[in-house]
Parts: C-alpha cells; structure tokens; sequence
C-alpha cells in the first residue's frame, strides 16, 4: 500500500517525518521537495502564550533545578 506523509527537509537534506510510521521491512521512497517554507503548528503557536506563563514562573525553575546542580 502506497502511504504519503508529510515531512520538512532540512538544508542539509534530512528528512524529519512529521509523523510515526512502523513499516514491517524497509522500503524505497520518493521524497518530492515543495517550493515553500514549512508550515508551523497551529496548536503550538495557540499554547505557545499560556505554556510561556509556567515556564517562567519561579516554581518551574524550583521543580527543575536538581538537574542544574549535577552539571
């Protein structure tokens, strides 16, 4: 079966799936390159606001920062 999925090349020809795929062996592929930019998420650019107002909060460096002070 054939599948299409969508995926970003990056400048240096890495192809980073947008999605997970299990394939049971390996298979050829053809990878055609759109002539536009990447599109961003939707869902992060709405909760990139309400996620920024945790992140900076003082608890948030409390809760993390045990992984500082093993460096």
């Amino acid at each position: 079966m054939i599948q299409t999925l969508e995926a970003i090349v990056d400048k240096t020809g890495k192809v980073n799936l947008l999605s997970e795929i299990s394939l049971k062996e390996d298979r050829r592929a053809i990878v055609t390159i759109l002539d536009e930019k990447p599109r961003v998420s939707e869902t992060a650019l709405l909760s990139e606001k309400a996620l920024a107002e945790d992140w900076l909060r003082e608890e948030e460096d409390e809760a993390w920062d045990y992984i500082q002070s093993e460096k």
